[in-house]
């Protein structure tokens, strides 16, 4: 999470951080369970299709932001940095009428409607990526700030935390924190039931199953298949080669220079998976797979070939890490703390 990264980076710097977070969403609790004061509101998003529910939430969506006025009054916040999404919305409003500046963080290539609503009133717009006109004044292009978490793992540590040889072959294959369907089929297609490398397979909490079915005599020792991984950053470190969905983790691979097959999610919002992946593509760091190219034989013969060429293999890693920034959460960091000052 892009907001846990720069939170870290905070408190490092000696700064109290807490959160607020929309009740019931899948990241509520996640703050909490880091150590950082987490504060919950009702809050849901609206649908894009009109609908009666869309009333409920206009309510819930007025109601939150005297939430956030109390919420922020508990804090003592002198600062507020938004992460997009929603619940961005009514802190930023609960920011404004208290005269509280406003660091809106967009960790996509595009700005979403929320940032686009927050950007003209807040102080810092800070950007993973260049966007047309925006990229002098308030906004600062960062990059999307990673964990200390995967920045200090290394090859190494993430090859002694899940018992494989140090001079073995590893691939990664993650959908995402749901999993991807697409992706585990071909896979499973690929690389099961007995692999001539080490896989980590994490195929989300509602597919593993599917999964498990379609390969069960699989060597267990040579293909682990989990729903999910809390040591995530270890697995990503102990990887020659990650197959992965093309959201935020593409930030992750170029911070700790991996080569990787890219397969993007078709429906993601205005095709950002597209552009991440092929950020990464175009550098010589990744293979982009279409989603629709996405079969167990085509990505067997993408993945042999490339952990048959070492060479080509390591020069994708370091065309990767060469476009990392593994310093945006401090630089995130400072341009809050710089807000932040009378």
């Amino acid at each position: 999470m892009p907001a846990l990264a720069v939170a870290e980076a905070l408190r490092e710097r000696g700064a109290e951080v807490s959160f607020v977070t929309a009740k019931g969403r899948s990241g509520t609790g996640i703050a909490a369970a880091e150590g950082f004061p987490e504060r919950s509101i009702p809050l849901r998003g609206f649908r894009r299709s009109p609908t009666p529910r869309n009333l409920a939430v206009l309510g819930m969506a007025f109601l939150a932001v005297p939430r956030s006025l109390l919420a922020l009054r508990r804090a003592r916040a002198d600062v507020i940095v938004t992460g997009g999404g929603y619940m961005a919305g009514p802190v930023a409003v609960a920011g404004f009428l208290t005269r509280r500046p406003v660091v809106a963080m967009e960790a996509d290539s595009r700005l979403g409607l929320a940032n686009r609503v927050i950007a003209p009133f807040a102080k810092r717009v800070v950007l993973a990526w260049p966007l047309r006109k925006r990229a002098s004044g308030k906004y600062l292009v960062a990059g999307r700030p990673v964990r200390r978490s995967v920045l200090t793992a290394t090859r190494t540590s993430g090859r002694r935390a899940f018992g494989i040889p140090p001079d073995a072959t590893v691939v990664v294959v993650v959908g995402g924190s749901q999993g991807a369907r697409t992706l585990n089929t071909a896979a499973a297609d690929a690389f099961g039931p007995e692999p001539p490398f080490h896989v980590i397979h994490v195929a989300g909490p509602t597919q593993v199953d599917d999964v498990r079915a379609a390969l069960p005599e699989r060597n267990e020792a040579r293909y682990r298949l989990e729903a999910y991984l809390g040591n995530l950053p270890e697995a990503l470190a102990a990887a020659d080669l990650v197959v992965s969905r093309s959201g935020g983790s593409v930030f992750e691979l170029a911070a700790i220079g991996r080569a990787s097959i890219l397969v993007p999610y078709p429906y993601a919002t205005a095709d950002h998976q597209t552009a991440n992946a092929r950020w990464l593509a175009d550098a010589g760091a990744a293979i982009l797979l279409p989603d629709a190219d996405c079969t167990g034989e085509r990505l067997r013969s993408l993945v042999g070939a490339l952990l048959a060429d070492r060479r080509r293999l390591e020069a994708m890693a370091e065309a990767a890490r060469a476009m990392g920034k593994p310093d945006a959460a401090d630089r995130i960091a400072e341009a809050v703390l710089e807000v932040a000052r009378p």
